[in-house]
């Protein structure tokens, strides 16, 4: 896996302050999307121990909520084998902390991934520039679902965190 950026002490990307790591590999393509930089799954650093050590080194922080998993896409097919490590091993390390993943692909096609169980929530589907809206939380574009995905997945019912 690759990646372009770790970003410490975010705000915007979820609840509270949080680490981002921002992965390389998107094959959505969406107009205005806000880092086409990182759609080539070979474009940036390599994610080895020294960047898992800088993210962990950022989760100990008793200031920081969690972490986000952006891009990108973390679920790009060519990331989910180490993504999926990754929150499990985050999720184990730091029990306390949530973990959010932003993803392109849509509820329906990626709840069934085995460590979805680790993650607290995921804001799915393709940004879509003609359904921008400012005043949207923790997303882009309207069409986009903040999703409990604890209670989507006990309940096996999409459940919505965040609807406006």
């Amino acid at each position: 896996m690759r990646y372009h950026n770790i970003t410490k002490d975010d705000m915007l990307n979820g609840t509270g302050l949080r680490v981002v790591l921002w992965v390389s590999g998107c094959t959505h393509g969406c107009p205005g999307c806000q880092n086409p930089i990182t759609w080539d799954i070979n474009d940036g650093l390599i994610f080895d121990a020294s960047a898992k050590e800088e993210l962990f080194a950022e989760l100990r922080k008793d200031y920081i909520e969690g972490i986000t998993l952006s891009g990108g896409d973390p679920l790009h097919p060519a990331n989910r084998s180490e993504i999926g490590a990754l929150v499990e091993e985050i999720h184990a390390t730091f029990p306390g902390k949530n973990i959010w993943i932003y993803t392109g692909f849509n509820w329906d096609d990626i709840h069934t991934l085995s460590f979805l169980p680790f993650v607290d929530v995921i804001v799915d589907g393709r940004f879509q520039i003609e359904l921008l809206d400012s005043q949207l939380h923790w997303r882009g574009s309207s069409n986009q679902n903040v999703i409990d995905v604890k209670e989507s997945l006990s309940h096996n019912k999409l459940t919505i965190l965040q609807s406006t």
